[in-house]
């Protein structure tokens, strides 16, 4: 079994990503990034401060906004509109999820798509399905691609099951993975909670991508062996004995499932860092596009 190791692929693309950078400043243009936060939720504040610290390192220029929960729709939307028209400002990334107050469909379809840098406006997941290379592709399906091709791992061909249908997870990787190329070229299965027989579904498959959003959900019986595992949960789960009384796992029950892996992610470690690494790679995309400068 081979440890895929997030960590180590997301270290190689933002050094990729820091030389991206330096050679637009010489032409005097240095990609932006703003990132905004509505309310004070633990977990979305860790990850913004993730965001801004890493897109700092990185030599962009970052604005990170963070806004009481109490924030008016009308006034997101205007400080979005604020941003689009931002010159400095080549990403706009709002952190979801929002209050329950705040419509997100609405504030996504306000960013302008060539700043859309999650890949969720409807512009760019129709460039997506349509094969457009200046789609701006939704982050962490983008890290789940660039993770199976930096690891060598041979998607031409091979039948992938995606257990989750997300617009975040599942139908862009989807569309991601049936692309022709590097990466593509796939036979690809869209399973879900409502699939009957998933685990006959799961155990066809050659790589198995659990996107479902339930912990330690995929057991030893969903899968074949020889299989490869791409664990794109994060899920927080009652435990006594650690120091903060919880801990985090998957959507995989690690222990069971990867005596029968070739190759698996962990959580964490093994995504979740590429969700970033592609977030910061997306922006100097869209940079590159805007400006019209490709290094």
């Amino acid at each position: 079994m081979n440890l895929i190791d997030g960590k180590a692929v997301a270290e190689r693309i933002n050094e990729e990503t820091r030389q991206k950078v330096e050679r637009l400043t010489q032409h005097g243009i240095t990609p932006g990034l703003a990132v905004v936060l509505v309310g004070d939720d633990p977990a979305s504040m860790a990850y913004v401060r993730n965001k801004d610290r890493t897109s700092q390192q990185l030599g962009f220029f970052s604005r990170k906004i963070e806004l009481p929960k109490e924030t008016s729709q009308f006034d997101l939307l205007e400080i979005v509109r604020g941003l689009n028209s931002d010159a400095r400002i080549h990403g706009i990334l709002v952190q979801s999820p929002p209050p329950p107050h705040i419509d997100e469909k609405e504030i996504v379809f306000a960013i302008d798509p060539a700043k859309d840098v999650d890949g969720l406006h409807p512009v760019n997941v129709g460039k997506l399905a349509m094969g457009d290379p200046t789609a701006l592709v939704s982050c962490t399906p983008l890290g789940c691609q660039r993770l199976l091709v930096e690891n060598g791992i041979e998607t031409s061909g091979a039948h992938v099951v995606i257990v989750g249908r997300s617009m975040l997870v599942g139908k862009p990787l989807g569309l991601l993975l049936l692309r022709k190329g590097k990466g593509g070229d796939a036979t690809v299965t869209l399973a879900h909670s409502r699939s009957r027989n998933l685990a006959d579904i799961t155990r066809a498959a050659d790589i198995l991508v659990a996107a479902i959003g339930k912990a330690e959900f995929v057991r030893a019986e969903h899968v074949k062996e020889g299989v490869v595992v791409i664990d794109v949960g994060i899920n927080r789960v009652e435990d006594p004995l650690k120091p903060k009384g919880y801990r985090i796992v998957g959507d995989v029950a690690f222990e069971e499932v990867a005596p029968k892996a070739k190759a698996i992610s962990p959580v964490p470690g093994g995504v979740g860092p590429m969700t970033v690494a592609m977030l910061m790679a997306n922006t100097v995309t869209a940079c590159q596009i805007q400006t019209g400068y490709f290094v």
